[in-house]
C-alpha cells in the first residue's frame, strides 16, 4: 500500500481501407486524407461562405453498397447575415448537376471547380433554401489530389460484406454533398434520407423516423437529427446489415438507445456482441464524469465499415471493429468533438486530446491497472521524437491535424497533467461538466477550455498552456539527495528536449520515497527553475528515493537518482518562515489557525491526504474553520505568505 501525503517543505528558488485490422481513430483519418494539403476554397471564398448562416441540411440520396455512385438532391436552409446577392457553396466538380433551385425556383448558377455561385438576392436576416439536384461518383485519392475518401466503397476481408460509407473530416464533405465547410457554423439540424436496395440498410445521424418500401426492390431510410451538427459529422453507411440494439441508463437522462448496424455475416455479431455490450458501461461512466449524454433523446450507435479505426459521426459512429479503447474513444467524442467541437482545426486537442484521454479514464474505472501501461505507451510514443506541439500550427495539413504522437497521445498526456495540477478530481470533472454546459451545441478553443478549468479550480494555468499546449518537447529530471541529521536535503534538476522553444516546464513533480517506519510515500514538489532545492525536516525514516513521477502524471524522462554524501550546498532555513498554531488538533468541529508572531496577508489551502484541494481562503494573522461536516481522516493545511514562503501542517479530523 502506498500512502501519498504532503510534508512540510522548504523551497529555494533557483491503411488501407479494405482492412479490418485494429488501428486507431488517428490512423483512419490520416489515411483517409493522406494527400490532403488544404481546403479547396481560398481565404476570400471562405469569407464569402460566412455571409450566410446554415440552419438545416436535407440530403435525399440513392445509394448502394456496391459502389460510391450516388444521385439525388441536397437542400441547404440558411439565413443571410448581410444583404446577399450570391451564396457560395462547395461541391466536388465531378458531379453532374441537373438543376439548382432557390426557394423552389430554378436558377442559373456559376460553377468554377468546386465552387458553386448561386444567386439568392436576399436582404439581411432573410431565409432561403438552396436545392441542388445532382448525380455522379465521388472522387478517390487518385482522382482528387487534394483529398479523396469523403465517400468510399470496399469489402471487409474478414467478413466479406461490401460497404459504402462516408468520412468527411476534415475537408471532404464536399466530395459527396453540397456544403458549407465551416466549423463555426453548425447546422441546427439535419435529415438524411437514403434509398438503398431492399437487402441493405442505411445508417445515419439521429432517429430513424421510418423505412419506406418503395415497391421497386428498394426502400428508403429516413433519418432525422434535431441537434446542432457540424458539417463533417453528417454521415451515411450502406451495407447488408443486421440491427442489434441495447439500452443504457446514464445519469442525467432517461434510457438511451444504442443502435448498432452490424454486418449480416452470421459470424460477425457473435464475435463482437460482448464488446458492443460494453458500450452501455462506457456511456454510463462518461455521463457521470462529463455530464448527461448530449443526444439522449435520440440515440448512440455504430455502423460497421472496413476501416482500421473509427469516426465519431454524431449519434452513430462508423467503426471497423469493437476494441474497448476504440469504442470508448469514439463514444467520448460525442461530448468532446460533437456536442462541443473545436473552433478551429488548430485546436483539435479539444476533440482528440480529450477523447484519447477518455480511453485512459475508461481503463482506470473499468479495467483498473491497465491504464498505467496505456499512459506509459503514450509517453513512449511522444518521446520517440524530441519536438512538436499539441497546438496544430499547419491546420490545413491533415498529417498535422491527426498526428497520433502529438494530437492524440501528447494531447491525452497533457490532459492527464492538467488533472494532476488541479489536484482534485471533483473539481477537474466539474470543470469538464461546466465546459459542456457553457459551450453546448457550439464550438470552443483550447484556451476557452483551459479558462473553464481555471475558473472552476481558482488556479492559474498560464505556464501550463505555454509549456505543454503551445510549447514543444518534454522535461528530463535528475535528482540528488542527502541526509543531514534528521533532515533530508533534495535537489531536482531539469533539462528539456527543445530548450530553444520550451526551456522549462514548471509543473509540480512527485517523488516516491522508501521509509522504515511507514508505507512508501509520494511527495509533491513545486518546480520553478531548472534547479530546485528542498529540505524535508524530521525525515529520519526516509531511506531512499525510488522513483521520479511514480504515477506517470508528467511526460518525462529520468536521468537518475543519486545519493550524494557531499551534497549540502545552498540550503539554509529561512529565519522569517512563520510558525503555525492549530487548535484544537485533533478536532471534531471548529479549529483556529494562528500565525505566531506574524501579521500579514496569508493564503490558506486545505487539502486531503492525496494533496487534493478542498477549500482555500485569505486571512490576516488568524482565522477559523469548521470541519464538522468533513469526513474523518488526515488533512493537510498549507499557509502561504509571499514574503516568508509557505508552511504545511497535518490536521486530524475525528
Amino acid at each position: 500500500m502506498k500512502n501519498k501525503i504532503l510534508l512540510s517543505l522548504l523551497f529555494l528558488p533557483f491503411f488501407q481501407f479494405a482492412q479490418d485490422s485494429q488501428g486507431s481513430c488517428s490512423s483512419i483519418k490520416k489515411h483517409n486524407h493522406s494527400h490532403l494539403k488544404s481546403n479547396t476554397f481560398t481565404v476570400t471564398q471562405i469569407a464569402q461562405t460566412e455571409l450566410y448562416d446554415v440552419h438545416y441540411y436535407f440530403l435525399n440520396l440513392n445509394m448502394t453498397n456496391l459502389s460510391t455512385t450516388l444521385s439525388g438532391s441536397a437542400e441547404i436552409h440558411a439565413k443571410a447575415r448581410v444583404n446577399l446577392d450570391t451564396a457560395l457553396v462547395e461541391l466536388y466538380n465531378s458531379f453532374t448537376i441537373s438543376s439548382i433551385e432557390v426557394d423552389g425556383t430554378p436558377v442559373s448558377y456559376n460553377r468554377q471547380n468546386s465552387a458553386l455561385k448561386i444567386p439568392i438576392n436576399k436582404l439581411l436576416g432573410q431565409n432561403f433554401v438552396i436545392r441542388v439536384n445532382y448525380s455522379g461518383t465521388p472522387p478517390t485519392s487518385a482522382t482528387n489530389p487534394l483529398g479523396g475518401g469523403g465517400m468510399t466503397n470496399a469489402s471487409s476481408p474478414s467478413w466479406g460484406n461490401q460497404v459504402t460509407w462516408s468520412l468527411s473530416e476534415p475537408f471532404s464533405a464536399y466530395e459527396w454533398f453540397p456544403v458549407k465547410q465551416s466549423l463555426k457554423d453548425k447546422a441546427d439540424s439535419c435529415s438524411v434520407w437514403v434509398t438503398v436496395p431492399s437487402n441493405c440498410k442505411a445508417g445515419s445521424n439521429g432517429l430513424l423516423q421510418q423505412v419506406v418500401d418503395l415497391g421497386n426492390g428498394t426502400h428508403r431510410f429516413e433519418w432525422k437529427h434535431k441537434h446542432p451538427i457540424d458539417y463533417y459529422l453528417i454521415s451515411v453507411a450502406v451495407a447488408k446489415y443486421v440491427e442489434y440494439n441495447v439500452t443504457a441508463n446514464p445519469a442525467g437522462s432517461g434510457p438511451v438507445l444504442i443502435q448498432n448496424f452490424i454486418y449480416d455475416n452470421p459470424g460477425t455479431l457473435p464475435n463482437f456482441q460482448n464488446d458492443i455490450d460494453e458500450t452501455v458501461d462506457f456511456i454510463e461512466l462518461y455521463a457521470d464524469l462529463y455530464g448527461p449524454y448530449p443526444f439522449a433523446d435520440e440515440k448512440y450507435g455504430h455502423c460497421m465499415a472496413p476501416i482500421s479505426g473509427g469516426m465519431e459521426h454524431q449519434t452513430m459512429t462508423t467503426q471497423g471493429f469493437f476494441n474497448p479503447t476504440l469504442t470508448a474513444h469514439e463514444l467520448a467524442h460525442q461530448w468532446f468533438g460533437d456536442h462541443v467541437t473545436c473552433s478551429s482545426w488548430a485546436d483539435i486537442w479539444v476533440n482528440e486530446g480529450f477523447a484519447s484521454y477518455s480511453e485512459y479514464i475508461m481503463l482506470e474505472n473499468l479495467y483498473p491497472g491497465d491504464e498505467l501501461q496505456d499512459m506509459l505507451d503514450k509517453h513512449s510514443n511522444i518521446m520517440s521524437q524530441t519536438g512538436g506541439s499539441v497546438w496544430v500550427q499547419d491546420s490545413l495539413n491533415d498529417g498535422s491535424i491527426f498526428s497520433e504522437r502529438l494530437v492524440y497521445n501528447k494531447g491525452a498526456a497533457i490532459v492527464h497533467t492538467l488533472r494532476f495540477l488541479v489536484g482534485n478530481d471533483q473539481v477537474f470533472f466539474d470543470a469538464l461538466k461546466n465546459f459542456q454546459v457553457i459551450y453546448a451545441d457550439s464550438v470552443a478553443s483550447a484556451i476557452q477550455l483551459i479558462d473553464v478549468v481555471e475558473n472552476e479550480s481558482g488556479l492559474d494555468f498560464t505556464n501550463y498552456t505555454e509549456e505543454w499546449y503551445f510549447g514543444q518537447g518534454y522535461p528530463t529530471y535528475s535528482v540528488r539527495w542527502n541526509t543531514v541529521g534528521n533532515d533530508l536535503l533534495l535537489e531536482i534538476n531539469q533539462t528539456t528536449s527543445r530548450p530553444a522553444i520550451t526551456p522549462l516546464f514548471t509543473n509540480d513533480l512527485e517523488l516516491l520515497f522508501d521509509r522504515t517506519t511507514a508505507a512508501d510515500t509520494t511527495i509533491r514538489f513545486q518546480i520553478t527553475g531548472t534547479q530546485n532545492q528542498f529540505i524535508i525536516p524530521n525525515a529520519a525514516d526516509f531511506v531512499n528515493i525510488t522513483k521520479i513521477d511514480p504515477n506517470n502524471w508528467i511526460c518525462n524522462k529520468s536521468n537518475g537518482i543519486v545519493k550524494d554524501a557531499n551534497f549540502t550546498a545552498g540550503i539554509k532555513e529561512n529565519p522569517n518562515r512563520p510558525s503555525i498554531s492549530i487548535y484544537p488538533n485533533p478536532t471534531n468541529g471548529p479549529i483556529t489557525i494562528e500565525m505566531a508572531n506574524h501579521w500579514g496577508d496569508f493564503h490558506l489551502a486545505l487539502m486531503d491526504h492525496k494533496g487534493g484541494l478542498i477549500l482555500s481562503k485569505d486571512f490576516t494573522s488568524w482565522t477559523t474553520l469548521d470541519l464538522k461536516e468533513y469526513a474523518q481522516g488526515t488533512y493537510i493545511l498549507q499557509v502561504t505568505d509571499i514574503k516568508s514562503g509557505e508552511v504545511f501542517s497535518k490536521l486530524i479530523k475525528r
